[in-house]
């Protein structure tokens, strides 16, 4: 997502070679993306708009549209599951993009802002937390914070890679158990494992 350079991508795993390409219209910036089903659900930055594209042809079917800014979106195989940059995580109906319910994310210290990318892992939601390190482990049924993930050290050139090309990529390889965890315009996908911190 870049405004102008906005894509969908189907790209081989993981050699990475780009099988299709999908340009947005240049007044869209292209957001949160997740498969469900037969389908591919984008969102768009701020022209609260989702396309729906068939997950075949990505061609686009359908869209509807939301009352905020769009950043993540996953599902948990009923709903979709959106973030717009606040503590606020919002279910809506696939279907037709209603408002089903929402959470509001909290940790320890309060309100848990920034929401960014988002995946549904094993009955919890991730979330990049906006220009910083770390994920965010989210129960879904309570906006809970349960589990913090530290991924400081793993950009691969800070220096270059600063602000807006910060840490906000996650897709979980459930096979293995594995996370692959990116940034924008980073030029590696990282597959890790995760283990408890020192001292549990």
């Amino acid at each position: 997502g870049l405004w102008g350079r906005s894509r969908l991508i189907r790209s081989d795993f993981p050699e990475g070679e780009v099988l299709a390409s999908i340009p947005l219209a240049p007044e869209h910036f292209g957001e949160g993306v997740t498969v469900m089903g037969d389908e591919v659900f984008q969102l768009t930055y701020t022209s609260r708009l989702c396309l729906v594209y068939d997950r075949e042809s990505l061609e686009v079917k359908r869209t509807f549209s939301y009352p905020t800014e769009g950043w993540g979106l996953t599902h948990d195989g009923e709903a979709l599951i959106m973030s717009d940059g606040s503590a606020t995580l919002r279910f809506l109906d696939p279907s037709s993009g209603a408002e089903l319910r929402r959470v509001e994310v909290a940790g320890a210290r309060g309100p848990v802002k920034f929401l960014n990318e988002l995946e549904y892992v094993d009955g919890h939601v991730y979330a990049n937390i906006w220009k910083t390190d770390l994920i965010a482990a989210i129960n879904p049924e309570t906006g809970a914070v349960t589990a913090w993930i530290d991924l400081a050290g793993l950009n691969p050139d800070p220096d270059r890679l600063v602000d807006p090309y910060v840490l906000n990529g996650i897709a979980w390889a459930r096979e293995s158990g594995d996370l692959l965890v990116t940034g924008k315009c980073w030029p590696y996908l990282y597959r890790i494992s995760l283990r408890p911190a020192d001292g549990g």
